[in-house]
């Protein structure tokens, strides 16, 4: 991570509403969920989309069950910060989600609802800030909501959404958390504990995950303290921003 990206905030007052994006339940509470309370907590508005509903995500717990636990938990885990709005597209599977025109429309189409300022992302790239890898359907889902967003504005591609009542829109930008090249962050001193609560929510997938799997307080200290301390602060998400 160059030290020069690091010293740069997100300018949290050029935006008011935020639609957060991830491919499965519990990838926005692996640090975004810290900086979702604090823009709550600020009167902005913020709404959840997952383009799946995690069922294959319990090696315990077939499918049919696994999806609305996993589902379930997603909302509980939001409502801990303050986010009531939790969309899941349909048409997409847990493990396969393919990068394509399918998944640019449906993200299109709900950014056309929800009209936000800021697009909050996971990272496409193949590796995280730290070097683990990424895993495929966050790669595919991180990288169509950087081509939804010019999709979205442009009411010539998908004119289907037109037809459907879905004005085009614009968003400023993609803030994309957790990649390996950062160029932005924002300071969540004091919203760590928000972020343990949001995260906790997602008991049974956690639990599934074993006894030596770090606790929701050792992940997130991780995530949102690694950075943070040549910023001159305690906690900080930091990610890439777009646009």
């Amino acid at each position: 991570m160059p030290s020069e990206t690091l010293s740069v905030p997100l300018d949290e007052s050029s935006f008011q509403s935020v639609l957060c994006v991830a491919a499965h339940p519990d990838d926005l509470e692996y640090g975004a969920a810290a900086a979702v309370d604090k823009w709550v907590r600020a009167g902005k508005t913020v709404t959840y989309l997952l383009a799946t509903r995690g069922e294959a995500g319990i090696d315990t717990m077939s499918p049919d069950r696994a999806g609305p636990t996993r589902e379930q938990e997603e909302r509980d885990g939001a409502a801990a910060v303050g986010v009531d709005v939790v969309d899941f597209l349909d048409g997409f599977s847990d493990g396969t989600v393919e990068y394509g025109l399918a998944l640019r429309r449906a993200l299109a189409r709900q950014i056309r609802i929800r009209r936000p300022d800021l697009i909050l992302s996971l990272t496409h790239e193949e590796s995280f800030a730290g070097g683990g890898l990424n895993q495929a359907d966050h790669r595919a889902v991180g990288l169509a909501v950087i081509d939804a967003r010019a999709d979205a504005g442009n009411r010539w591609i998908f004119p289907e959404l037109v037809d459907e009542g879905h004005e085009p829109w614009s968003p400023k930008q993609v803030f994309a958390c957790n990649d390996p090249a950062p160029t932005h962050f924002v300071d969540v001193t004091g919203h760590f504990d928000a972020a343990v609560e949001s995260l906790s929510a997602h008991e049974q997938y956690l639990t599934a995950l074993g006894p030596s799997y770090p606790t929701p307080a050792e992940l997130l200290s991780r995530i949102l303290g690694a950075g943070a301390e040549p910023l001159g602060v305690e906690h900080a998400l930091l990610g890439r921003l777009l646009g």
